[in-house]
């Protein structure tokens, strides 16, 4: 059983109200993986920063957004993610956003998640950082979750050709 840390863009995507193509395709994506998912056998787990993120301003779904991440544990924060979170932003692992992208990050592995799952690919499921994230953990002492999307969790055949 995998340890499934469930991010802000993942909630995002499955209530997804945009129209364009590749976020239809993101939208389908993680509605299969997550459902999926959700009648598993792996841990699915979320945090405080994934409801901050959702019940802050306006848009379409929210509600619904809100009830799916409530079905998900929070895991606790604690000084060593706080300090996971001071490092990954002084080594400029992460934005200097320490209610975001850093916190994602920091919570995961402090919580050794198998899998950090979201669609953001400049920050975090970003293979140009993952080096120097795995270096910063290690400082740490943290682990080193996957850090992937809906789409590379997907366990079908998505192949056309």
């Amino acid at each position: 059983m995998a340890r499934i840390y469930i991010e802000t863009t993942v909630i995002s995507f499955y209530f997804n109200a945009r129209s364009e193509a590749e976020m239809v395709a993101r939208e389908q994506w993680t509605r299969r993986w997550l459902d999926a998912a959700l009648t598993g056998a792996d841990e699915l787990v979320t945090s405080l920063a994934v409801e901050t993120e959702l019940g802050a301003g306006e848009f379409p779904n929210k509600a619904e957004m809100l009830k799916l991440a409530a079905r998900f544990p929070l895991l606790d924060v604690n000084d060593a993610v706080i300090e996971a979170v001071e490092a990954y932003i002084a080594n400029h692992v992460m934005p200097n956003d320490p209610g975001g992208d850093a916190f994602h990050l920091a919570i995961a592995s402090f919580h050794r998640c198998d899998f950090l799952v979201t669609w953001n690919c400049r920050h975090i499921a970003n293979a140009n950082k993952f080096g120097h994230i795995r270096r910063v953990n290690g400082i740490l002492g943290l682990g080193n979750p996957a850090l992937v999307t809906p789409l590379e969790l997907l366990n079908e055949d998505i192949d056309n050709g």
